[in-house]
């Protein structure tokens, strides 16, 4: 366990923030007040209902925030979630378990592997198999850059959010070149359909190490840039120290996880305390910080990226080699150069790709530490080539129900922030 923050802080109770002038506005009207959750007064004189969203670039998506004010506070707030709504999880009983993870990989567009991995681990449950060593670790070694590659778009957002507009190129930089390494074994920059039930989708193209090893080059240097433009930045750092607060008890109470639980000092990470893969196998800090607010869960996620590049210099020494999915042939299709020399070959492939593959009755939940916090696929099997039932426990949805807590009696600006450090994919919230 390692703990961020190293520095004397201010108090880490929520900010409440009031001005001695207030503005002239509307009174409440009981329609408004009825969806607050209040009852119109003579006391609501100087309150005003303000819909944040969900057209606004500081709500990161269709998200839309019921906010009541009195001047610049924000008295109370409460979230407005599926204008997105595409219907994933139903659309998953009409899809067989090899097209699941297209479908499950749009869910959260900016770490689509996680829930590849997740979907795909469920399904394996359900099937009984083991994947192949070299599938593991290769599967590791993708959902470690991707954790990289959302947590720099987070870099990148927040500092915009903020006003360090300059964040939003240096964070886009450093993300382009994680792209540029996964449209290269995937052949997508995004929504990959790799990681797949019995492993991976093709195994790892010639010259990985030296791509990987690159990135080990340029990025680290450039975290330091980020550490000098903005972590001990004093503007900075009064922008977020003691805004958003939340305490263990809270975010326990409301499910939270990943950054969100963490920065209070709660030391949960499913890769140590409930491990997959093969995380047992290699060395990495759960990163904690001791007050809960905006600062913390920044701070937590620059130094996330700090220990995946960790994990990921091991893979790079321990990568074994191998098959990289499994040789059943009632769940692995045939190699396509064998496609053009057997019938058998292309009856195979036609039926896998068709009908799919049966998986027996059950059900299963397999969950996997996302970057924003714990993400679970519960899937149910009626012996089908589709599943019965499946449910994902999106920990964007779950965080998102932070933000009244977060916000209540904070300023109108300290609401941008607060959001930028939940860090909500609206794909995954509305699903």
């Amino acid at each position: 366990m390692t703990d961020i923050d190293t520095e004397p802080r201010v108090d880490g109770s929520a900010r409440v923030r009031t001005r001695s002038e207030r503005s002239a506005v509307l009174r409440l009207s009981e329609e408004a007040a009825a969806q607050i959750g209040t009852e119109p007064s003579h006391e609501d004189d100087h309150r005003v209902l303000l819909n944040m969203g969900p057209s606004h670039p500081s709500t990161h998506g269709v998200l839309r925030l019921m906010l009541e004010m009195e001047g610049e506070t924000v008295l109370r707030s409460k979230p407005v979630v599926g204008y997105l709504h595409t219907g994933m999880e139903k659309q998953a009983e009409q899809l067989s378990y090899l097209q699941g993870c297209t479908n499950v990989t749009r869910m959260d567009y900016a770490s689509p592997l996680f829930t590849e991995l997740a979907f795909s681990l469920a399904t394996e449950k359900l099937l009984g198999i083991e994947v192949p060593e070299r599938a593991i670790w290769i599967r590791m070694l993708m959902s470690e850059l991707n954790r990289m590659s959302s947590h720099l778009l987070f870099m990148a957002t927040n500092g915009m959010d903020l006003g360090a507009v300059s964040m939003m190129i240096y964070g886009w930089r450093e993300r382009e070149e994680v792209l540029r390494f996964f449209e290269k074994v995937t052949g997508l920059r995004m929504n990959h359909n790799y990681i797949r039930p019995g492993g991976v989708a093709a195994d790892l193209p010639d010259g990985w190490q030296a791509d990987v090893e690159r990135l080990l080059e340029i990025i680290p240097p450039r975290l330091d840039e980020y550490d000098v433009l903005m972590t001990g930045q004093p503007i900075w750092r009064d922008r977020l120290q003691g805004v958003g607060a939340i305490n263990t008890d809270e975010a326990l109470a409301l499910s939270a996880t990943g950054p969100i639980l963490r920065s209070t000092g709660y030391a949960w990470d499913l890769r140590r305390d409930e491990p997959y893969l093969a995380y047992p196998e290699v060395d990495f800090d759960v990163i904690v910080g001791s007050y809960g607010d905006c600062y913390d869960r920044y701070a937590i996620r620059l130094n996330e990226i700090r220990e995946s590049m960790r994990i990921v210099e091991q893979i790079l020494d321990r990568m074994p080699a191998g098959d990289y999915r499994i040789q059943d042939k009632k769940v692995t299709p045939p190699p396509r150069v064998r496609i053009d020399q057997s019938m058998e070959a292309l009856i195979h492939h036609f039926k896998i790709f068709t009908e799919g593959f049966k998986v027996p009755e059950g059900e299963a939940y397999a969950a996997v530490e996302s970057p924003r916090g714990e993400l679970g696929v519960y899937m149910v099997s009626d012996g089908t080539s589709t599943p019965y039932r499946m449910h994902v426990r999106g920990p964007s949805f779950i965080n998102v129900q932070c933000m009244p807590h977060m916000m209540q009696n904070g300023l109108i600006a300290d609401a941008v922030a607060i959001i930028s450090s939940v860090d909500p994919i609206m794909g995954e919230v509305d699903r």
